[in-house]
């Protein structure tokens, strides 16, 4: 069985269908730490420009998931679970102005999930 390295939670999901309706194709990028500190970024497909250093960590409902390879470092034995709450973050993410910001619940891999994870 292979282990994802992102998932998403379904309240998550219902906003992303919205965001969808709205703005077609999606993608989300981990942000590094500028704007809203390490937050879920959400943009249309083709407005953020996915640099050569970018990995595609997979795919949450219909949208590719992009962190930079220097972050990815810390990350890499962390699963990552994109969830929703109120309030109005600081960054260019597409959920803003809907007074909601997506955010990331990591957790590390136990072993047994480290020896199955979905290579990159």
């Amino acid at each position: 069985m292979n282990v994802t390295r992102v998932s998403i939670t379904d309240k998550a999901k219902v906003v992303i269908d919205k965001l969808r309706d709205k703005h077609g194709e999606l993608i989300f990028h981990q942000s590094g730490g500028c704007c809203d500190g390490s937050a879920p970024m959400c943009f249309e497909k083709g407005d953020f420009l996915i640099g050569s250093r970018d990995l595609c960590l997979g795919e949450v409902h219909g949208c590719q998931f992009y962190m930079a390879s220097d972050q990815f470092e810390y990350y890499k034995n962390m699963h990552l679970l994109v969830d929703i709450c109120e309030g109005r973050g600081s960054s260019f993410s597409l959920e803003i102005p809907l007074g909601l910001r997506f955010m990331t619940i990591s957790r590390l891999f136990s072993d047994d999930e480290l020896d199955n994870l979905t290579p990159l």
